[in-house]
């Protein structure tokens, strides 16, 4: 069954039209070995972060957390209904050093089955189903591991349409990932997400990654891994002045307990109470509103191959 295009989130599938304002990249639950004792696992914090971020404006949040990392999709829908803020949810799988030797083991040659059904069918038994593909690089390099997710999340792509989101180790990488993806598996470059490119703000490497038709997520600040959260706008600017502004998505990131609004740290809202006003001032309200509100719909918006 072919479908309009919409965007699919852990409540039914939507037009891209009514995302409204949208952190293209964060996260509500989170848990890896390397952030011992910093896991996104709480509900009650999960609600009043959503909540903080309505009260801000915001309409849609996209939960990266892919296989694996707790992402506890049966919670979700309840959490959007209550919140009034819609969620889409991700299959795909992290970097190696996040899951244990038996996990990866029973992956193995049915990895691209796992992210069709969890688009397809839904994540475990909860019947929420992912609305991305979210898979990683490594430092300046590209490992085993990342080729082999990125062929699974390539076959998964080809078989639902769904955009592949990728995050780049320390933000580096995206010419090889582009170089994958859209080149060896031949995704469509308008189908690839790249994020955290804030963290490494080279804007030729930013400028080449735009001109192949992909989009560039910045996303920030947490309180891990965001050096260069100053940086930003100059470089959504430079990329906007260059022609792309179509491409740009913006993000929160929020990957540690600590980095939550609710516990004392910027999360979801600071980018609609902070970031945002800024932008206009540097990029104008034409421009700050394309970025969150009709370039994450494009994005994200597919036209599902199956039911």
């Amino acid at each position: 069954m072919v479908r309009a295009a919409a965007v699919r989130t852990v409540t039914g599938d939507v037009p891209a039209g009514r995302l409204g304002v949208c952190d293209a990249h964060d996260h509500l639950f989170f848990g890896s070995p390397l952030l011992p004792g910093q896991e996104l696992r709480s509900v009650c914090a999960a609600r009043a972060e959503l909540t903080a971020f309505a009260a801000q404006g915001g309409g849609t949040v996209v939960q990266w957390t892919p296989y694996g990392l707790g992402r506890r999709a049966a919670e979700l829908p309840a959490l959007a209904r209550e919140t009034g803020v819609r969620i889409v949810a991700a299959t795909g799988l992290h970097q190696a050093v996040h899951y244990d030797d038996a996990t990866l083991a029973g992956l193995r040659g049915r990895l691209a089955d796992v992210f069709v059904a969890e688009l397809t069918e839904g994540i475990g038994a909860s019947g929420v189903r992912a609305g991305l593909i979210k898979v990683a690089g490594g430092f300046h390099a590209l490992d085993a591991h990342a080729r082999w997710t990125m062929a699974a999340a390539a076959e998964a792509h080809r078989a639902t349409g769904a955009p592949i989101a990728v995050h780049l180790e320390l933000g580096t990488g995206a010419l090889d990932v582009l170089d994958l993806l859209c080149g060896e598996l031949e995704v469509p470059a308008r189908r690839v997400i790249l994020g955290h490119l804030n963290r490494s703000p080279d804007p030729v490497v930013h400028r080449q990654a735009a001109a192949s038709g992909c989009y560039l997520a910045f996303d920030g600040p947490s309180r891990a891994n965001h050096a260069t959260d100053w940086r930003m706008p100059d470089a959504v600017r430079a990329l906007a002045e260059a022609g792309h502004g179509d491409r740009l998505l913006l993000g929160g990131d929020t990957t540690t307990a600590a980095a939550r609004s609710v516990d004392g740290g910027p999360g979801m809202p600071y980018l609609l109470r902070r970031a945002r006003p800024r932008l206009v001032v540097e990029l104008g309200e034409d421009l700050v509103r394309q970025i969150f509100v009709e370039n994450p719909g494009r994005a994200l918006a597919v036209e599902w191959t199956r039911p």
